[in-house]
C-alpha cells in the first residue's frame, strides 16, 4: 500500500513537470554533448570532420507511470567561406517529445547557421556566431484527459464532462535561439582543444503558448552557459570534459562530467575506440555512459540513476538514453581535412 502510494504521488509529480516543461522548462538529454544545437547554436560544426549527424533517444520513468518518450535528430555541415580560414556551418534541429497519460506532445524543426571567424593564422582558434529558429507544434488528446469532475460518486464516468474550459488541443509558435562560441587548440597538438559559449534561447518568448487561449502566457527566455576541454594522456587515450550550466526562470541546471577515451589499434587511426565515463546532473541524477567508436559511426548508452528526493517512490530508476552518430569528412577538393586551420573538438 505504501510503495503504491509513493507511486501515486510520484505520477502527481511528473505530471507537474510536464506542465513546467510545457510553459516553464525545456527538454533536456543526459546525452547533452550529443545534442549541440540544443545547448547553443554557435556549437554547431565545432567538430571534427564535414558533416554529422546525430540522433538521441531517451525513455524517462517507465517503472513508474507512462513513459515519457524524447528523441532528438541534428544535423551540421560545415563549408569553408572565402580564401581565408573562416567557415559556416548549416544545419538543424528536429525534437519529438510525448509525455504522460495525455500525451502531451511537442515538435520541433529548427534550421540552424553557424558562422566561424578564424582568429589566429598559428593555430585553430576560433569566435562563433550562430542562430536557431523555427517552428514548434504541441498538442494533446483531449479524450485522455480524466479530472474529478468525471467521479460520479461511485466511480469514474467517461460520459460526464471533464470540467476544463481548453479551447484548443494544438498550437504552433516560432521559436528563436542566438548563441556565441569560442574554441581553440591547446598547445601544439591540434587535438587538445577548448570551447566554452553562451546561449539565449526563446529570445522571442513566444506569446499565447496556451491550451487554454490565455494570452498573457508566454514561453520563458532561458540562458545557456557550456565549457570543454579535450586533452590527450598519451598516444592512445585521452580525456573529455563537459558542462552545462542553464537558467530558466526559476529553474536552474547544472549538469558535467568526464569520458576517458582509449584506442584500439593504430593510435593515428585506430579502428576503435572506447569511451567511458559519468556525469552529474546536481541534486537530480548519477549518468553512467559507455560508447563505443568505429568511425564514422559511433553509438552510446548511458542511464540516470535518480539521487533526488524521489528516489525512493523511484526506485532510484529515471530514464534510459540511446545515442547514435555519424561523423566524418567528405571526400571533396575544400574538405576541412585537407585544410590546415579548421573548427574542431
Amino acid at each position: 500500500m505504501k510503495k503504491g502510494l509513493h507511486k501515486i504521488v510520484l505520477s502527481l509529480f511528473i505530471i507537474q513537470t510536464a506542465v513546467s516543461q510545457g510553459f516553464a522548462q525545456d527538454i533536456h538529454f543526459s546525452q547533452f554533448f550529443e545534442t549541440p544545437l540544443l545547448r547553443n547554436p554557435a556549437l554547431a560544426g565545432i567538430f571534427s570532420g564535414d558533416i554529422r549527424v546525430q540522433l538521441v533517444y531517451r525513455n524517462q520513468w517507465n517503472s513508474v507511470t507512462v513513459p515519457y518518450q524524447t528523441g532528438s535528430l541534428n544535423a551540421e555541415y560545415k563549408l569553408p567561406i572565402g580564401r581565408g580560414n573562416d567557415y559556416l556551418t548549416i544545419g538543424g534541429q528536429v525534437l519529438y517529445d510525448k509525455a504522460g497519460s495525455i500525451a502531451l506532445s511537442s515538435t520541433h524543426l529548427l534550421p540552424t547557421l553557424n558562422y566561424h571567424k578564424s582568429l589566429s593564422s598559428e593555430r585553430n582558434m576560433y569566435l562563433s556566431l550562430g542562430a536557431m529558429g523555427g517552428l514548434v507544434q504541441r498538442r494533446i488528446d483531449r479524450s485522455k484527459i480524466t479530472t474529478n469532475n468525471q467521479y460520479d460518486g461511485t466511480g469514474y464516468n467517461g460520459t460526464l464532462a471533464d470540467g476544463e474550459n481548453l479551447t484548443k488541443t494544438s498550437y504552433s509558435y516560432f521559436d528563436g535561439s542566438v548563441g556565441m562560441s569560442f574554441n581553440t587548440q591547446l598547445g601544439e597538438n591540434e587535438d587538445n582543444n577548448i570551447f566554452v559559449g553562451a546561449a539565449y534561447h526563446h529570445f522571442n518568448k513566444a506569446p499565447k503558448i496556451s491550451f487554454y487561449g490565455n494570452p498573457a502566457s508566454e514561453m520563458t527566455p532561458k540562458w545557456v552557459g557550456s565549457a570543454g576541454v579535450r586533452m590527450g594522456l598519451n598516444e592512445s587515450a585521452y580525456f573529455t570534459l563537459q558542462a552545462d550550466y542553464s537558467k530558466q526562470g526559476q529553474y536552474s541546471e547544472v549538469v558535467g562530467g568526464v569520458l576517458y577515451s582509449r584506442k584500439l589499434g593504430d593510435s593515428d587511426d585506430p579502428r576503435y575506440i572506447i569511451h567511458g565515463g559519468a556525469f552529474l546532473r546536481w541534486k537530480d541524477a548519477l549518468i553512467p555512459v559507455l560508447k563505443l567508436e568505429f568511425k564514422p559511426i559511433s553509438i552510446a548508452a548511458s542511464y540516470d540513476a535518480n539521487i533526488s528526493q524521489l528516489k525512493s517512490a523511484s526506485s532510484g530508476r529515471g530514464g534510459f538514453e540511446f545515442s547514435l552518430v555519424y561523423q566524418k569528412y567528405v571526400n571533396r577538393e575544400n574538405s576541412s581535412s585537407e585544410s590546415v586551420r579548421c573548427p574542431r573538438f
